[in-house]
């Protein structure tokens, strides 16, 4: 099928790209700027010039598609106050696409984050998270799954924390990034809370087998490391870095604090059993091997 995918040449959107296009889909890429543009092009996806503000283009984008992936976000956590207006962005982005879609029968894949559930591995079952520094992206993401009932094959792949790469991405990357400019490898807290990883390749195959497969309404979970204590995340990044590694405060990490102190293992054993996903790509720790001096 020819699909409409934003966020197409980012960690993970690249990702898609190549997977969507090497099991015989056609991808038409939202390209912000001329660098994205000639990005998708080279990876041989079509393109359509836009952002996610630009609400008539994503109909467009929707309107010459068999499916959409929604992948893209600002990814700016400067503050408070940076994080709602990209919220809202994408928020207004998901509901403008599903308008687009309602009654036409068409796969629409949401991305959002595994669930927070105290004392145990959140599950495909468990809702998506609605409040915090991101709830915004869980009410958004609520709503794409209630389009089930007006007619869209809309689902939503939940992902970990760590999207990772070449010893890059998500959360992981944030403290190695972080490390580099304070010259310690840090975690909040006592570092024994647990993130869940998995590989951006790995990821990928999901999106696509949720496009194919998914039954109207349902949340897939892209988890392939379970969770891994952030302490332990914090020495890989150290040793491979040659700095020591540290509790830090909470209040390093801005408005994402509160998430990263929190304790979220999250499971994928429902996903593996319907969709027959299978990681095969390197774990987090091992991934982090790549990290570069």
């Amino acid at each position: 099928m020819r699909v409409f995918i934003t966020g197409g040449t980012g960690l993970i959107g690249s990702a898609v790209v190549a997977e969507l296009l090497g099991n015989g889909h056609g991808v038409l890429a939202l390209a912000r700027s001329d660098a994205s543009a000639q990005a998708a092009s080279a990876a041989g996806a079509d393109v359509i010039r836009g952002g996610l503000a630009d609400l008539d283009v994503l109909r467009a984008g929707a309107a010459q598609a068999d499916g959409v992936i929604h992948l893209a976000f600002a990814n700016d956590f400067s503050s408070p106050e940076a994080l709602a207006n990209a919220v809202a962005e994408e928020s207004a982005a998901l509901a403008t696409l599903g308008e687009a879609l309602v009654g036409s029968g068409r796969p629409f894949v949401a991305c959002s984050g595994t669930p927070v559930v105290p004392g145990r591995a959140a599950t495909e079952a468990d809702p998506i998270m609605t409040d915090g520094p991101v709830g915004g992206r869980g009410r958004a993401v609520a709503g794409v799954l209630e389009l089930a009932s007006r007619g869209v094959r809309s689902s939503a792949v939940r992902l970990p924390r760590t999207v990772h790469n070449e010893g890059q991405g998500g959360f992981a990357g944030v403290l190695t990034g972080i490390a580099r400019q304070s010259g310690v490898s840090g975690y909040p807290g006592d570092g024994t809370q647990r993130w869940p990883a998995v590989h951006a390749l790995d990821a990928a195959v999901l999106f696509r087998l949720a496009l194919e497969q998914a039954e109207p309404g349902t949340s897939w979970h892209a988890v392939d490391d379970e969770g891994d204590q952030v302490r332990d995340i914090a020495a890989v990044i150290g040793r491979r870095l040659g700095l020591p590694v540290e509790p830090v405060p909470v209040e390093t990490y801005g408005p994402l604090g509160v998430i990263f102190a929190a304790d979220q293992p999250a499971s994928s054993a429902r996903t593996r059993e319907v969709l027959g996903w299978k990681p095969q790509h390197p774990s987090l720790l091992e991934d982090l091997e790549n990290v570069q001096p």
